[in-house]
């Protein structure tokens, strides 16, 4: 039971994507079958795959930034040695925590600006769909803290000569 507790708590945002895709697509091939066969649709159906696809979205980036599967051009890093690497990977990961950090408090912002705006069909707080901002970028912030200890715990290491 904890094991599968650790695991879904380590595959969090994959999960949470997984579901609001799932969702999106449900939704709208629903309400593709009722307009074809029955001339009718959901009226909300439009609003909440678009909810949904925004959380799929800001949750499935997280999920990538979290297994620093972002795109990089690393070709010239490469070519350097492996203390030439740390030092770019530090730099690259600085950068990221400011910019992350900085997009998440942005998304605070804006979050709290919209959560006062109902939606237009749902008349629900568009609070709602503008956290996914702020857990997208919060849970990015987090992975950056992340990043960055482990960076530094590989200054502690000694790079081997022949590395160099």
């Amino acid at each position: 039971m904890i094991n599968h507790l650790k695991h879904v708590l380590r595959n969090l945002e994959e999960i949470i994507s997984g579901v609001f895709i799932s969702i999106t697509v449900v939704v709208v091939i629903i309400n593709v079958i009722l307009r074809y066969f029955l001339n009718t649709g959901l009226y909300w159906a439009e609003e909440v795959a678009t909810i949904s696809f925004v959380w799929s979205v800001f949750m499935g980036a997280s999920a990538t930034y979290k297994h620093r599967m972002n795109i990089g051009i690393d070709v010239l890093v490469n070519k350097g040695s492996e203390k030439v690497k740390r030092i770019v990977k530090l730099i690259v990961d600085i950068l990221l925590f400011v910019i992350t950090t900085y997009i998440f408090y942005l998304s605070i912002v804006f979050t709290k600006t919209a959560s006062i705006k109902p939606t237009a069909v749902l008349g629900i707080s568009s609070g709602y769909v503008n956290s996914a901002l702020l857990v997208g970028f919060g849970l990015m912030t987090l992975h950056a803290v992340r990043f960055l200890a482990e960076d530094i715990k590989s200054f502690a290491n000694p790079i081997n000569k022949e590395e160099n």
